[in-house]
């Protein structure tokens, strides 16, 4: 009996550590190398994700690419910009944004030649900006639109954020679409150009982090650790400021202070503002986002806004 008591004993401790491996749940999430992401990061290289039971893959997948990644199953959850949800959505990816990640202040802008005085003088001109469906692209429609233009008025030269920067400093094209921590790079060279237009002036760019329907139905609790962990990312941010610019940037190859130039422009947003932003927020900038969308050709019909943001996991 007292063999057996001991075996049994042994199976139970060997037991332990699996059973607590079990208990992580593997999710796979694709960013791209956007400033507003990198908490996304932190939280991985942090030791946050882990301790909260998950088990994270972080894939950097171009926005353009990233709901196919969903649709085949590698990644099942990602981050991206509000209007790009409605996109994919319409476009028979289902999938639901779950928390707020940043919001951009100037962080996201149009660079121009120093001659152009006005957006509006960009017509007929080249433009550096990512596919149609991306948020560089909406946002050249958007700041187009709020200047008495349109897509149609300008040529749209297909080019990722930091491609569209560094041809923009090189000499080639009229105007450049791209973000942070690229967008420094034309800040960096004002003889080649200026920035004319940021997302202090038309705030629209918003990102948020979804998942698939499948995987929030079968992991309800990973999918609320993966908040919690993002808002105790901000916390650390906000605590341990220069650890979290040196782990943050080095994924970006950028050192903890150029990370934190970059950083100025926009706001990560915690717990309370993320409360807010889906009491009413989110939705209101998704119907006008899904209206302009419809407009330009990006989406044929506008899916139904109710069933792509669930609010439940920022109470």
């Amino acid at each position: 009996m007292n063999a057996l008591l001991r075996a049994a004993a042994l199976v139970g401790l060997l037991g332990l550590p699996v059973a607590a491996h079990a208990q992580d749940t593997k999710v796979g999430i694709g960013i791209s190398g956007w400033t507003g992401f990198a908490p996304l990061t932190l939280a991985k290289e942090a030791g946050i994700f882990k301790k909260n039971g998950l088990d994270v893959t972080i894939k950097k997948i171009p926005q353009k690419d990233r709901h196919l990644a969903i649709a085949s199953g590698d990644i099942q959850c990602a981050a991206t910009t509000v209007e790009t949800w409605v996109v994919w959505n319409a476009n028979g990816v289902a999938t639901k944004q779950i928390f707020q990640l940043d919001k951009s202040y100037g962080a996201d802008g149009m660079a121009v030649r120093n001659d152009v005085a006005a957006i509006k003088d960009l017509k007929g001109k080249t433009v550096a900006a990512s596919a149609p469906g991306t948020a560089p692209y909406f946002t050249l429609a958007w700041f187009l639109k709020k200047n008495g233009l349109s897509v149609k008025d300008v040529t749209v030269v297909n080019l990722e954020p930091a491609a569209a920067a560094q041809a923009f400093v090189a000499g080639q094209n009229d105007a450049a679409m791209t973000y942070e921590p690229y967008l420094s790079t034309v800040r960096a060279a004002p003889d080649k150009g200026k920035i004319i237009a940021t997302t202090l002036d038309y705030p629209m760019i918003m990102d948020t982090f979804g998942c698939t329907p499948k995987f929030l139905a079968d992991n309800a609790k990973a999918a609320k650790a993966l908040a919690d962990s993002y808002f105790e990312a901000v916390d650390m941010i906000g605590k341990e400021q220069a650890k979290a610019y040196e782990i943050m940037g080095a994924d970006v190859k950028q050192s903890g202070e150029q990370f934190g130039n970059s950083a100025k422009y926009l706001r990560w947003q915690d717990k309370a503002a993320n409360q807010k932003f889906f009491a009413g927020e989110l939705q209101a900038f998704s119907k006008e986002a899904a209206d302009l969308l419809l407009e330009i050709g990006i989406i044929k019909q506008i899916p139904d806004l109710a069933t792509i943001i669930d609010a439940s996991y920022v109470k």
